[in-house]
């Protein structure tokens, strides 16, 4: 048997330091009960006393303690905790019995708690501290922020990640071979039945010994890729003296997936650009703590605009993200670490604002790395969508730290207003050729646990990792922001597999990828806007994605999606700013203006051909090359009214808005679980008296719930809004906000009520079953 059960409702939290706390008879009747995930930093104000890095909010220390029952039939059996992520420098006991301590935020770990647990009541502490925000490039959270389960098995059973299934060879609705390798606590065998998409017996096979390999064979099988996500079932069962104990189900996706140095990226044989977007893992009001739901919304919205691929920058995600990856049919860049010996310049002032703080995981990994990479591996190598293993992001990014007598002075991509003597060789600071001999102990590391993907690393700065050996290290090479190379290395090392794992949005990089067989794709910096990497206060987040932070499509979204998608679509957009900035960046969704003063309004596009109307009189038809990079722009005189734009097979309208009238709440769904854990996202527009986004517009919204549920967090993607996110009011951003609510355990109604100090109103009711 096997009961995986979750353990993120009905946790106790105390902010600080709490003295004798692991103790299981703790008084920890004053504490706050929360539910998981957690994110203790989103509760408190932003302060310029914080990080900037780290987007101004807080981290410092907090205590976590759950009390929970175990059934009289857990006796005898082997139960596990296991923890997705905690932030970080997490210690746990349990009934007052030291378990350990992780130091990596980002890794989920599990304690098989056998020997301590007994029937009815036990309690579980944790210990979290996060005391230096400056500790990251970018918002990490604090806190558990993942989910905690418990895992209730046979004595007899799996080893925990000691199933690892692999596509051997597979032909499209063809013969299909897998391996499975497993491991177990006990057993003298293993016995396997794959289910098909459809729960049907598609083959069994089995296996001796305690730990062993089995072949299972198919005949005709349905190959798992993006625009066809097929997932079976792979259901397991350790045997002892013919009896079965433990059962474990895993999703399986049957696919090949091999880099080639002159084809690129093949998927079940045939060749594939990766469109890859990087994602750091926050989202805004939530943080770190991101329910399932809302990385749905954000992935389905990356789809449209003809993504495949994400890269998970630049730590081990969420795993309910790979889950969704398989799900919908992604392909993902699983990636480990953002530093590694060395520690990297922290902005805290400001970005790019001297001098920096260095501190962050390099201080653990000398000692964690082998722990927390495995992890990464065992715990992910059973999804289709990972492709690719990553072991660094721009470890070797130039002075920081790593420097080389190779070159007297040299500037990264990302190095505006960088120092004179921050610039130059200093033989004081580590020697790159150092990174060679690590990234070997790291490839070593992940191909012990798999062989079956590439081992790759974001370089930032090839031109030295070609001569160090760090490149050579490597099964394949990520280029950031250096498709300068390309040609040149593809060349000089006609067997290296190239991809660009960090790319700006130029259409121009894109059309590289396009059109160079042996590039296997690119990865955008970002798919979405993110907490931290600010240029300074009050600036709280990095623009650089596709979608805002509260999950709306920019002006950048339609523009990828005229690159990467061929269904015709068009997308007016108001354009102001010339020069560098001028474009996508300074797009806006909004028709306003001066009458008679020039204006330039941009179609965005993938048809051959375009017309704007504005109120009706046409303004001509153009015709879309490369050198438009699927944006259209039109110049005239500004007229309030409509904008009309028309494609072959679709349209677009775009009118000048008047004052908001009302308030419209939009649900994502009409009924949400009553499960304590689920979550709903409500769209809040201000409307004109003809429905029209009231972008202009903006107001304050107050917001109230009645009926068992809470508020999570409000978000409206403005890049300044100060406004804690513990208040349960914000500022409409160009119209809209996102409401968070997380149902409580009693079914019903919910009600959630919108207003404005100046009148408007409304309500809208979701059931809870």
């Amino acid at each position: 048997m096997r009961k995986i059960t979750s353990l993120n409702r009905g946790w106790l939290f105390h902010r600080g330091r709490a003295d004798g706390a692991d103790f299981m008879g703790y008084d920890d009747r004053g504490w706050r009960e929360v539910t998981l995930p957690h994110d203790w930093s989103v509760e408190e104000p932003f302060d310029k006393a914080n990080s900037s890095g780290t987007g101004y909010l807080p981290g410092g220390s907090a205590w976590y303690r759950k009390h929970f029952d175990l059934p009289e039939e857990a006796s005898g059996k082997r139960v596990r905790i296991t923890f997705g992520g905690v932030y970080k420098h997490a210690r746990v006991w349990i009934n007052s019995n030291y378990l350990g301590f992780r130091a990596y935020g980002y890794t989920t770990f599990t304690f098989d708690v056998t020997g301590f647990v007994r029937p009815g009541e036990n309690v579980i502490a944790v210990s979290v501290e996060h005391e230096e925000t400056a500790d990251s490039r970018w918002f990490t959270g604090s806190g558990i922020y993942r989910d905690v389960t418990l895992e209730i098995t046979d004595r007899i059973a799996f080893r925990q990640d000691g199933i690892f299934i692999l596509t051997k060879d597979a032909e499209k609705d063809g013969e299909a071979t897998l391996e499975i390798r497993y491991e177990t606590i006990g057993a003298d065998g293993a016995r396997f039945v794959l289910l098909d998409p459809d729960g049907t017996a598609a083959g069994e096979t089995g296996s001796e010994g305690e730990s062993g390999t089995a072949i299972l064979r198919l005949d005709r099988a349905k190959l798992w890729s993006p625009e066809s996500p097929a997932l079976y079932t792979l259901r397991a069962a350790a045997i002892r003296d013919g009896k079965e104990y433990d059962a474990a189900g895993i999703p399986v996706g049957i696919r090949t997936a091999v880099f080639d140095p002159d084809r690129g990226f093949l998927l079940n044989g045939t060749e594939t650009k990766l469109r890859g977007v990087c994602l750091h893992h926050d989202a805004g009001a939530l943080g770190a703590a991101v329910p399932a739901a809302v990385w749905e919304r954000r992935l389905k919205k990356l789809k449209e605009a003809g993504a495949n691929a994400l890269r998970t920058a630049h730590n081990p995600p969420d795993p309910a993200l790979l889950e969704l990856a398989d799900r919908m049919g992604f392909l993902v860049m699983d990636e480990a670490f953002d530093e590694w010996e060395g520690a990297k310049n922290k902005w805290w002032q400001g970005h790019n604002v001297y001098p920096p703080k260095r501190f962050g995981y390099a201080e653990d990994f000398p000692e964690w790395h082998r722990f927390d990479l495995e992890s990464m591996v065992k715990r992910d190598r059973n999804h289709p969508s990972v492709i690719l293993w990553s072991i660094g992001n721009e470890i070797d990014y130039p002075n920081d730290p790593y420097v080389t007598p190779l070159f007297d002075e040299v500037l990264g991509n990302n190095d505006n207003g960088k120092p004179a003597e921050e610039r130059r060789y200093d033989p004081r600071k580590p020697d790159a050729g150092r990174l060679a001999a690590v990234a070997k102990e790291l490839r070593e590391i992940v191909h012990g646990l798999d062989e079956t993907r590439p081992v790759l690393s974001a370089l930032s700065f090839p031109e030295l990792s070609n001569r160090t050996g760090f490149a050579e290290a490597l099964d394949a090479v990520g280029y950031n922001y250096r498709e300068r190379f390309y040609e040149r290395d593809h060349a000089d090392y006609p067997d290296r597999i190239i991809l660009g794992s960090e790319n700006g949005h130029a259409p121009e990089a894109w059309y590289v990828v396009r059109d160079t067989p042996y590039v296997a794709g690119q990865f955008l910096w970002t798919g979405v806007d993110f907490l931290g990497e600010c240029r300074g206060w009050p600036w709280r987040i990095s623009q650089a994605g596709l979608l805002d932070l509260a999950g709306y499509e920019k002006p950048l979204y339609f523009q990828r999606k005229a690159l990467w998608t061929k269904a015709p679509f068009v997308k007016i957009a108001v354009s102001s700013g010339d020069g560098k900035w001028a474009g996508p960046w300074t797009d806006r969704f909004l028709y306003t203006g001066t009458e008679g003063e020039p204006v330039k309004a941009a179609l965005y596009t993938n048809a051959p051909e375009a017309e704007l109307f504005l109120n009706g009189e046409s303004l001509g038809k153009r015709t879309l090359t490369d050198a438009d990079g699927g944006r259209i722009v039109y110049e005239f005189s500004y007229r309030p009214g409509a904008l009309l734009a028309r494609v072959p097979g679709a349209e677009d309208r775009l009118a000048t808005p008047g004052k908001a009238s009302r308030i419209a709440l939009r649900p994502d769904k009409p009924a949400i679980p009553a499960d304590g854990e689920a979550a709903a996202q409500i769209e809040a527009a201000l409307l004109d008296e003809a429905g029209t986004l009231a972008a202009g517009d903006d107001r304050r919204v107050f917001f109230q719930i009645a009926g068992d549920a809470s508020i999570l967090g409000i978000e409206n993607g403005r890049p300044d809004d100060l406004t804690p996110y513990a208040e349960k009011n914000r500022e409409t951003f160009r119209g809209r906000a996102i409401v968070y609510l997380r149902a409580g355990l009693r079914p019903g109604k919910v009600t959630l009520t919108a207003f404005t100090r100046d009148g408007l109103s409304a309500s809208l009711t979701l059931e809870t079953t």
